[in-house]
């Protein structure tokens, strides 16, 4: 039988927003313990693995989709980037539209609703899935391979930071959440600037020239691809928390579902700097 115990206030870390992704953060706040039936390794990691084959699964959904609507008439052809142009049918766009819309809900719903993790957590990685083949085998037709870069890319990041995270090399301490804050709030205030200044009708061709120059907008997805790979480390660190702590193994799947979040999010960022260095090898 396993038996829960509550941890005393008294003895309960720091915790903060930013001590992990959103979906990680809200571990930070369980308070329940137990010496039997606790989260293990072994159950995140296959965990992690189930939500990641079902990203691949969504993948192959969306290749049989693009296969049944090859016939469909092209709607409207869109420009993604300055060497990337996509033509899609009706029915394609309104899948396309229904599936990031479907991946944001689960999402969310994740996020403030833990038990609902395995079901939202295997819709949402399905959908990144989906997304995620959208743009290798139909946005980058005739670049395929730049999906693969990004996925050994990935990898790649993943293991460093997971290697800089056990030497004890980088720390999830005081001084590295207020790093991360730092590049966040002015990833974010930037964007919000950029926003503001092209809703004016005086800075707006200022900020529409800065938005078009690739070199500083390969500059905002590396200091991008930089938060996100840090959002790694204190995702490993609340990991080590849900099992030195004893948290009770359901919570496996938030954990898992956290850190699966954070490397889709790794994968996009990476495939769409690829994008650009593409696009400007071309010139």
């Amino acid at each position: 039988m396993s038996t829960l115990t509550r941890e005393p206030k008294s003895t309960r870390t720091n915790r903060t927003l930013l001590h992990s992704n959103p979906i990680l953060s809200r571990l930070s706040k369980v308070d329940e313990r137990t010496e039997t039936n606790a989260a293990s390794y072994v159950g995140i990691a296959a965990k992690t693995s189930f939500f990641l084959l079902v990203t691949l699964i969504g993948m192959v959904a969306q290749l049989i989709v693009m296969g049944l609507m090859a016939g469909e008439p092209v709607w409207q052809t869109i420009q993604v980037y300055e060497k990337f142009t996509v033509s899609l049918s009706m029915k394609e766009a309104a899948a396309v539209g229904a599936v990031l819309v479907v991946g944001l809900v689960t999402e969310l719903i994740g996020v403030f609703a833990r038990k609902t993790i395995p079901v939202t957590g295997t819709i949402y990685s399905a959908s990144q899935g989906y997304v995620i083949s959208f743009l290798v085998f139909k946005v980058l037709k005739g670049y395929e391979y730049l999906g693969l870069e990004a996925l050994l890319l990935t990898v790649a990041v993943v293991a460093a930071m997971s290697w800089l995270y056990s030497s004890g090399i980088i720390k999830a301490n005081k001084k590295f959440r207020t790093v991360l804050l730092s590049l966040l709030l002015g990833s974010v205030g930037l964007g919000v600037l950029s926003f503001l200044g092209s809703l004016i009708p005086a800075t707006r061709p200022y900020v529409l020239a800065m938005m078009e120059n690739s070199a500083f907008t390969i500059t905002l997805d590396v200091i991008g691809l930089v938060i996100a790979a840090l959002f790694l480390i204190s995702d490993f660190s609340m990991i080590d928390t849900c099992v030195k702590q004893g948290y009770p193994k359901e919570y496996e799947w938030s954990a898992a579902f956290g850190l699966v979040f954070t490397v889709i999010w790794i994968y996009l960022k990476i495939l769409d700097l690829l994008m650009q260095f593409a696009g400007k090898k071309d010139d």
